[in-house]
């Protein structure tokens, strides 16, 4: 069963420094290809491993050793998968990154209890954060897409599936409740009028920048950036891939000195100043004036929901209007489908709340999370025990295909190693 989950691991792991390894110097873990490996990099990915897994870094620092060890390994295999999708010019929407870039830092703040905290165990501003991680949710994407295209192909066979349970039932974990769920996720988006209010002020502010007002100052008073507006809505210097697209675009077309027009992204209205040009990076100063959703903004979101239910009771196929409406880029296209889970590890307590009042077939009144308006339909619940073939076939073949799955990803990424130059420094390997 060790191969069972040996797929690339999706960890998005904060490339700033820890605030309990601040006092050491980095240095290289590895190179791959013209890939670099710090060994801060591990540091972090191993921490943000123990996060998850719930290890206490300080007093277990034997285990958080051996974590670093295999972290180590997965960034191998990550980067060898990253520079084939750079080749096979894999591309992952601005949308997609910014909205699992929410959900993982939601997540933290949860593990850990409140965006300061958050900050504290990354011994880095909330600001910075987001930038180190976007970049790395965006790699992440770019191997998941690149592994999914490969492993597509690759079936398996009833015979495969009762090979694979008669090989490893005695190491099979007993099941716990678990449920297969599908869902529609509206965001609730700001309307016309939220929208013009913004622009307005915007466009005041930007007037007061022409007629030759500080922008650090104006900055500090009217920007809705906190990570930025203290520090004169200076955000440092930043690479293409760090921001979204639209901000990028006009940043770096932007000469020292100058400011922009007005510019419109997913967060709301900026104006941009180009501080300094230094090679391939830029230090740009901005404000920010959120479209923030009105009650009404919110109503209008519960209302088509609901419409988008009563469709599905009157016989419109579930699947089919995920795929038309869902705002949720990773499973939409999948018609909503979010697979299984067990009833007690469904991170956010709306849906558990939801979920266990559902019979098999029953599509749930709209619910909020932080993420917008759901409904959720329940495929299928499955009660807790000892594994059988017959009862738990499509667990089985999910675990047998996942096995089967792996084990090519493993033999593909050995066959990409051919073609790179990779080399594990030896402090590492001890």
């Amino acid at each position: 069963m060790k191969r069972l989950f040996v797929l690339v691991v999706t960890v998005f792991v904060c490339s700033t420094t820890l605030a309990w390894s601040q006092q050491l110097l980095d240095g290289i873990a590895a190179i791959v290809g013209d890939e670099i490996i710090l060994e801060s990099e591990v540091a972090q990915y191993a921490a943000t491993l123990a996060l998850q897994m719930k290890l206490d870094i300080q007093n277990e620092p034997q285990k958080f050793n051996e974590l670093q060890k295999n972290s180590l390994q997965n960034l191998i295999v990550q980067k060898i998968l990253l520079t084939k999708a750079r080749e096979d010019t894999i591309v992952v929407e601005d949308s997609q990154v910014e909205q699992v870039l929410e959900q993982q830092i939601n997540q933290w703040i949860q593990q850990i209890g409140s965006e300061r905290k958050v900050e504290e165990y990354f011994g880095s501003s909330m600001n910075k954060i987001k930038r180190r991680v976007r970049k790395e949710i965006r790699e992440h994407l770019m191997v998941e897409k690149l592994q999914q295209q490969k492993l597509q192909e690759v079936k398996i066979t009833r015979q495969e599936v009762e090979q694979f349970y008669q090989t490893n039932r005695d190491s099979l974990p007993e099941l716990k409740e678990s449920v297969e769920i599908s869902h529609i996720l509206l965001q609730v988006t700001p309307g016309a009028e939220s929208k013009q209010q913004a622009r307005e002020k915007i466009a005041g502010i930007l007037e007061r920048l022409r007629s030759g007002e500080d922008f650090a100052e104006l900055a500090r008073q009217y920007s809705e950036d906190p990570g930025s507006a203290a520090k004169g809505g200076e955000l440092g210097f930043i690479q293409r891939g760090d921001f979204v697209k639209d901000f990028e675009e006009k940043a770096f077309a932007l000469q020292p000195g100058q400011i922009s027009d007005i510019v419109e992204t997913q967060f709301g209205f900026h104006i941009i100043q180009m501080l300094e040009r230094r090679g391939e990076k830029i230090n740009v100063r901005h404000i920010l004036i959120r479209t923030r959703p009105t009650k009404a903004d919110e109503e209008r979101t519960l209302k088509l929901l609901l419409a988008i239910r009563d469709s599905c009771l009157a016989g419109a196929d579930f699947a089919e209007m995920a795929k038309r409406y869902s705002n949720d880029e990773t499973t939409a296209d999948k018609g909503g489908y979010l697979g299984w889970f067990e009833v007690e590890k469904l991170q956010l307590p709306e849906f558990k709340s939801v979920v266990k009042e559902l019979k098999i077939g029953e599509i749930s009144q709209p619910f909020r999370t932080r993420f917008g308006y759901h409904i959720v339909k329940l495929l299928n619940r499955r009660e807790g025990g000892k594994l059988s073939l017959q009862r738990d076939w499509e667990q089985i073949e999910q675990w047998a295909l996942m096995d089967k799955r792996s084990r090519a990803m493993q033999k593909w990424v050995e066959e990409l190693k051919k073609n790179l130059y990779i080399e594990i420094k030896d402090e590492i390997k001890e």
